[in-house]
C-alpha cells in the first residue's frame, strides 16, 4: 500500500473513475493519505462522484509520474464518518483545510478496499500490489 500511496502523491494529479447509470464518469483527485494501514481519499459529500460512489463503491485510478511511469488501480470506496479519518486527511494535506473542516458536514473520507495496483512504463516490467 505504500508503494501505492507514494505513486500517487508523485502523480500529484490523478484520475478516479466512477459509474453513473451505464456512463463511466472520470475526475481528477489529488489528495490522499495513510490512516490506520489504509490508502485514503477525500471528497465532499456535495459532488456527484460521492453519489456515484454511494450506488456502486467500485472505481478505477489512473495517474502518470512525471517520470512517464503511470497506475491503474481498481478497488472499492469505502466511506469513514469518523472525525480522526477526516482529521488525518486534513493533517496530510494541509491545502485542503482552505475548502474543508471535519466538522463541515461536506467533508468526506474514504478509503480503498481490496485494491489492486500496478505501476507500469515503458522500459520495466509492471509491478503489481494488492492490499
Amino acid at each position: 500500500m505504500n508503494e501505492v500511496l507514494e505513486f500517487l502523491k508523485l502523480c500529484r494529479v490523478y484520475y478516479i473513475a466512477t459509474v453513473e447509470g451505464d456512463q463511466p464518469r472520470v475526475r481528477p483527485f489529488g489528495a490522499q493519505c495513510e490512516f490506520e494501514e489504509k490508502l485514503y481519499l477525500t471528497t465532499s459529500n456535495q459532488k456527484a462522484v460521492y453519489a456515484q460512489m454511494k450506488a456502486n463503491s467500485k472505481v478505477e485510478i489512473s495517474g502518470m509520474s512525471p517520470d512517464g511511469r503511470w497506475i491503474r488501480l481498481t478497488a472499492q470506496a469505502v466511506f469513514d464518518e469518523r472525525r480522526e479519518a477526516k482529521t488525518a486527511m486534513l493533517e496530510a494535506n494541509p491545502e485542503l483545510r482552505s475548502m474543508y473542516s471535519e466538522d463541515d458536514g461536506k467533508m468526506e473520507v474514504f478509503y480503498l478496499q481490496n485494491a489492486n495496483a500496478v505501476i507500469c512504463s515503458f522500459t520495466a516490467e509492471p509491478v503489481s500490489y494488492s492490499f
